[in-house]
């Protein structure tokens, strides 16, 4: 079930709403329990056989953290930890890269049967979720949770189990067994909801269409060197938009009931160099890999070679975790290249070019980047490639009808990756609390922005979401 779909706005999100909100506040532990009956219905809405796999998951993940939380030698806990990684990554590996590696064995000629397992949904989501609770158990950073409905919930909770952002166990700890309310955090959480649910409704799946046409010409008379750029250019706002319109639902759902959780995106299209916008994009996937597996490799405190063996490592990973083909493996490495190269060759060189330029080029390979990560084979990415320097078909007609059909979501996805409304807000805010007026006038383009993006829902049939399959 998508956030983004009638069977949720309609009925799903009233229907929770009210079942949470009927059972008193000072019941922690009975709103919990609905909150966990509906985490559950809601995955189950995409298929009932899924179940198994995330209920395997969370008994795996409660069993090790109440095992490390018994005090024992350092080498038993090590194994626990060991048992639980290597389980939690068994699952991901059968059910997510089996069809893949299968798939390169039997194209280098090795005598293997290609398998065909379908895809459980969110899977990279929960299973890392689920190791970051063992992780801090481990550190000592959290307390081992005594009971698995606390552990089932932190792992299955809806408003973010499907597409992130990936909540650390640390951060909702204390929230997961009592949680405070009021009229104007779920205010601010239904405002939050209402413009994310618009700009995936108004603005992702429009520009979408844009790069979906493009990408479809791959290796055609018709993609002209206008049309690639644009196609990507299309798919870098798409990306961006249908990815953090659903951080903005689940953070703005999690205020609705009770949960704050951490930003994922910062404005990423503004930065000026690839570190930067790493440190802006999908944020809670960037500290897992740095706390869960740059650190404990050592990170930068063995040596530069070793740091940079270190982070070829997370990146191939990153790439990994994004999908199971060889141009999420190449994106990833790619990524890891460009920040070698700006830590280790230009170094404080870079900081000396003046921003613009910096920005400009960040961009471009961005744009490069999210070629590789939207095609199908790396032989159609260099096609692709090629095509945006001349290298493909010839004739502007798609390109001219496209830029004018599209002209109004392209503009306004430029000024929406800006960060104006942080700017408008931060002025307004000057001297303290933000003006009734102000809040008035923000709830009303909320409402605004979630009729129009509904009326686009039932009107409309072009529903991508690209995180889903992660």
């Amino acid at each position: 079930m998508l956030f983004s779909s009638v069977t949720f706005i309609a009925f799903f999100l009233p229907l929770f709403l009210a079942a949470y909100y009927l059972v008193p506040k000072r019941f922690t532990q009975a709103r919990n329990a609905v909150l966990l009956l509906f985490s559950v219905v809601f995955y189950a809405w995409g298929g009932v056989g899924y179940l198994a796999l995330i209920f395997a998951s969370i008994a795996i993940n409660y069993l090790a953290g109440l095992l490390l939380g018994i005090p024992k030698a350092k080498g038993a806990r090590r194994a626990v930890l060991v048992v639980c990684v290597v389980c939690n990554l068994a699952l991901l590996g059968v059910f997510k890269y089996a069809n893949f590696a299968t798939a390169t064995l039997a194209s280098w000629g090795f005598p293997v049967a290609v398998t065909s397992i379908a895809l459980p949904i969110g899977i990279s989501f929960y299973t890392f979720q689920g190791l970051s609770y063992v992780f801090d158990v481990y550190k000592g950073d959290a307390a081992s949770a005594k009971n698995p409905l606390t552990v089932a919930l932190y792992i299955s909770l809806f408003p973010q189990l499907v597409a992130g952002p990936i909540v650390r166990y640390t951060d909702v700890e204390r929230e997961l067994t009592a949680r405070t309310y009021s009229s104007a955090e779920f205010a601010s959480g239904a405002v939050r909801f209402a413009m994310g649910f618009g700009k995936k409704l108004i603005l992702a799946n429009a520009i979408g269409e844009i790069a979906d046409a493009a990408f479809s010409r791959t290796g055609t008379a018709s993609l002209s060197a206008p049309l690639a750029w644009l196609g990507a250019i299309a798919f870098s706002f798409q990306i961006y938009f249908d990815f953090s319109s659903y951080s903005d639902m689940a953070i703005g759902l999690g205020r609705m009931i009770g949960f704050h959780f951490n930003e994922n995106f910062d404005y990423p299209y503004i930065s000026a160099s690839v570190t930067e916008f790493w440190r802006r994009w999908h944020i809670s996937l960037s500290s897992w890999f740095r706390d869960y597996v740059y650190i404990p490799l050592g990170g930068n405190r063995r040596g530069v070679p070793r740091q940079i063996f270190n982070l070829f490592v997370v990146w191939a990973l990153t790439g990994m975790w994004h999908g199971a083909n060889w141009t999420f493996i190449v994106w990833g490495l790619y990524y890891g290249v460009l920040l070698i190269v700006e830590k280790f060759v230009l170094g404080k060189a870079l900081d000396k070019i003046p921003r613009a330029i910096r920005h400009i080029v960040t961009l471009f390979l961005v744009v490069i980047g999210w070629v590789l990560f939207r095609s199908e084979t790396l032989g159609g990415a260099w096609t692709y490639i090629r095509a945006m320097f001349g290298f493909g078909g010839a004739g502007v007609s798609e390109f001219v009808y496209l830029l004018r059909e599209y002209a109004p979501e392209l503009v306004i996805s430029v000024f929406a990756a800006l960060p104006l409304k942080k700017w408008a807000l931060s002025r307004i805010e000057r001297g303290g609390k933000s003006p009734a007026w102000a809040q008035i006038a923000v709830c009303a383009m909320a409402l605004a922005v979630f009729a129009l993006a509904y009326m686009k829902l039932v009107s409309g049939s072009f529903m991508p979401f690209i995180y889903f399959q992660f």
